[in-house]
């Protein structure tokens, strides 16, 4: 296959992939992987009180924590552990021969004080100007403190951090919480028993705020690195102030020569010692100053030269002129003209993102050149990068020297390049939260660069995409500063661009945001706005979503807290009756069983008041004749539920609980051997006399004979005492009815006789009742005929 096939640039010509490209890009090599859509990622996180699903599709959804989502509490990572992350949290090292380490001159009597006053448990604060080498002195220190404290050294960076992030990624070092972010209170609790040594580098507040920082952790010695213009600490703050100037004139000569790696030669001495003068003794400045004398000397020197020696005298014959004075001062252009070409678009895009430089592995897809990671080592060779936490930023002074020199020209389309970029990448699977939110400050740097001045709809449409990608990842990743950011430019580029679905979108996280954090009036702002979008809009599915985080919000601003138990619905079946059961463990498969004649009709579980009618009082009367003929339990169908009921012969007995729900009872009143659900007038009869007799109900026999309950002989025969007579009425024929709910005993005028051979007929007010004399007590039971005693047998 031939060049030509690739078109002009192709990959034979050397030119850049994809410009001006015939063949296809090489994404759409394999267009039916491309075809099958990526499954979203979701993340579920638990947030104070709240359980928050992480949703990039229609948005993340809230709700109180259920108890089994409940997270574990977090543990302590060990020693190994600590050492491990912190090792992964320093800067890429970059590709090629490692650099010579430059050696710490004049700054033991620094570091001496620095070291005993963290070793007595009291926190410092590091002033120095910006390239003074602030962070060089504390990587000595923080080697120093090593076993100083129970959680070690924790070196954080305070580049745009606020005083919650940083407490926020404290708590992140020293325990492990996987997908747990604790509330303000929770998170205050953990970090109070952290005790280590802090580094903080690039710490960018001061007053209340550094306050708040001190006294969240007690149990911890702060090492603060500022500069001059940061805002000092508060008149009582207990911070030890140390300032940090420039090298003397012979150590700054002494770390040049370090540099170079030779002796200086009489005018590069003379040069030097008015760069000293002018930079005031900065050594960023002789770093740099040392890049442009070993240029010089590449320069001078013959490429092509097959040994030292013949380089050497290359470089005699060869003049290279020394840099002017402005030039060591400003010394960025005239560097970056020296280095090659990915570098200087490393540069490029470096000014475009506000001095953010994208990781080593970004530089070939934004630069264009599959080598392109080498610039990185390059730009730290010439001291044009610091490193910041876990990335790498223009040194200082570097952006303004470099925009000085038009490096800012076309900034709008890196920042573009750059955006298109990461959003493809932050919604890669094989990108975890951790990856991203180490280049975090880079994407929200391009966001920013997007969005700045209203640019046109293309790159409001590349920011959106950005944000749609990069938000839910910093959110899954418990990163919510930069959750925040990406929402918020996010928002603006929706409405530069007029995409108002996705403006919605960005409103409703950012409520479920402000939910999360506390911020009841912002959340409550930004939900109500993605509602009515969304219903301008007739997205049902996220209308419902937003009004379930607003029901939250309001709860939480009335003083309710929602817990998971009190939303649960409990199905449970209600109660079969209303009256209470004899006995825990009744059945009627041990009582005497009655079948009517009729239907029995289904009664619902309700109280009934209306007196009872002529065919009740019968039923009535047909039970007590059970009672009489000795049945130790009765048997009553009242609502759809059996009741036995037990009748004791002796009067001292305990009274049997019969009283219904809502049913106030007398002792006086009820005598103890009543059964307080019956009809009271015909009850009244068997009130005891004033001599002692009991009445009671009686079998139609004899009088003297047992008392004893007649047993069924079958399971389908009904107890009796009597026969029934043909054509007669019949106790079982009669359905049952509802009692009343409350009675008052009023005892007839004439009692009825009682009848031994005749049952009471349908319409008689009461049973017969035949009056007995007062028996010994326990010489008849309840419970059962004695051992002597028979009982007649019914009568089918």
């Amino acid at each position: 296959m031939d060049n030509d096939s690739f078109g002009e640039g192709g990959f034979g010509d050397g030119g850049s992939l994809g410009k001006g490209a015939a063949g296809p890009p090489r994404d759409a090599v394999t267009p039916a992987a491309k075809a099958s859509p990526v499954p979203a990622r979701t993340v579920k996180v638990v947030s104070g009180d709240f359980l928050l699903t992480v949703n990039p599709v229609d948005g993340s959804e809230i709700e109180p924590c259920p108890p089994g989502e409940r997270p574990a509490r977090p543990t302590r990572r060990s020693a190994a552990e600590r050492v491990e992350r912190q090792r992964a949290a320093l800067p890429p090292v970059p590709p090629g021969p490692a650099a010579p380490r430059l050696p710490m001159l004049e700054r033991g009597e620094e570091r001496e004080r620095l070291v005993r006053l963290l070793g007595q448990g009291r926190s410092v604060r590091l002033t120095g100007p910006a390239g003074s080498g602030r962070s060089t002195l504390l990587d000595a220190v923080a080697e120093d403190c090593a076993d100083f404290a129970p959680d070690g050294v924790i070196r954080l960076n305070g580049h745009h951090r606020t005083p919650a992030e940083l407490l926020q990624e404290l708590f992140t070092v020293v325990f492990a919480a996987p997908g747990h972010r604790p509330d303000r209170n929770a998170l205050a609790g953990f970090v109070r028993d952290i005790g280590a040594v802090v580094v903080l580098d690039d710490l960018e507040f001061g007053g209340a705020a550094l306050d708040e920082l001190l006294d969240a952790a007690p149990e911890c010695a702060f090492l603060l690195a500022a500069t001059p213009d940061v805002p000092a600490p508060s008149a009582d703050s207990p911070l030890e102030e140390i300032f940090l100037g420039g090298l003397g004139r012979a150590t700054a000569l002494e770390l040049l020569s370090h540099i170079v790696e030779r002796p200086l030669t009489e005018d590069e001495t003379n040069w030097a010692g008015d760069l000293w003068f002018e930079s005031e003794g900065l050594p960023l400045r002789f770093v740099q100053a040392g890049a442009l004398l070993r240029q010089c000397d590449e320069l001078r020197g013959d490429p092509d030269a097959e040994d030292e020696f013949a380089a050497f005298e290359a470089a005699q014959g060869r003049d290279v002129p020394l840099p002017t004075l402005g030039e060591g001062a400003a010394p960025a252009p005239l560097l970056a003209s020296r280095l090659s070409e990915s570098a200087r678009q490393t540069l490029r895009i470096a000014v475009a993102l506000g001095g953010e430089v994208p990781h080593q592995a970004h530089l070939p897809a934004l630069v264009g050149d599959t080598h392109a990671d080498a610039a990185l080592g390059e730009l730290m060779g010439c001291g044009l990068l610091s490193p910041a936490g876990t990335r790498y930023r223009l040194a200082a002074g570097v952006l303004a020297q470099l925009r000085e020199k038009g490096y800012d020209n076309d900034s709008a389309a890196h920042a573009h390049t750059a955006a298109q970029h990461y959003a493809w990448w932050a919604g890669h699977p094989s990108v975890t939260p951790e990856r991203a939110i180490a280049e975090s400050d880079a994407m929200l740097a391009s966001l920013g660069a997007l969005v700045a001045g209203g640019r046109d709809d293309e790159y409001a449409d590349a920011a959106v995409r950005l944000a749609r990608r990069a938000a839910p990842v910093f959110a899954g990743g418990l990163y919510w500063s930069a959750w925040e950011k990406a929402l918020r430019a996010g928002s603006t580029a929706a409405r530069i661009a007029g995409e108002v679905a996705q403006d919605a979108y960005f409103h409703h996280e950012l409520g479920v945001l402000g939910l999360c954090t506390g911020n009841l009036e912002r959340a409550r702002a930004e939900l109500e706005a993605s509602i009515g979008m969304r219903g301008a809009l007739a997205d049902k599915r996220g209308t419902v979503a937003g009004r379930r985080a607003l029901a939250l919000v309001e709860d939480r601003t009335s003083g309710l807290t929602p817990r998971p138990e009190a939303l649960t619905i409990r199905t449970e079946s209600p109660a079969t009756s209303v009256f209470p059961l004899i006995g825990p463990t009744a059945t009627t498969s041990q009582l005497p069983r009655i079948e009517p004649e009729e239907p029995a009709t289904q009664v619902t579980p309700v109280t009934v008041t209306e007196p009872p009618s002529r065919r009740g009082l019968a039923l009535l009367g047909a039970r007590r004749n059970v009672v009489a003929a000795g049945a130790g339990a009765l048997l009553a169908v009242v609502l759809g539920t059996v009741v036995t009921l037990g009748a004791a012969s002796d009067k001292e007995d305990a009274p049997t609980d019969n009283v219904k729900n809502g049913q106030q009872t007398d002792e006086d009143d009820f005598p103890e051997d009543w059964d307080t659900t019956e009809d009271p007038a015909d009850d009244a009869s068997e009130k005891p006399d004033d001599k002692g007799a009991t009445k009671s109900p009686t079998p139609s026999t004899a009088p003297g004979a047992s008392t004893a309950p007649a047993a069924p002989a079958s399971p389908g025969e009904t107890p009796s005492s009597t026969p029934t007579q043909p054509g007669g009425p019949s106790q079982t024929a009669q359905p049952p009815r509802p009692t009343p709910t409350r009675s008052t005993p009023v005892p007839p005028s004439t009692p009825p006789k009682p009848s031994p051979t005749e049952t009471a007929p349908s319409g008689s007010p009461s049973p017969t009742i035949s009056e007995t004399s007062s028996t010994p007590s326990g010489a008849t039971s309840a419970s059962g005929p004695s051992s002597t005693e028979s009982s007649s047998a019914p009568v089918m």
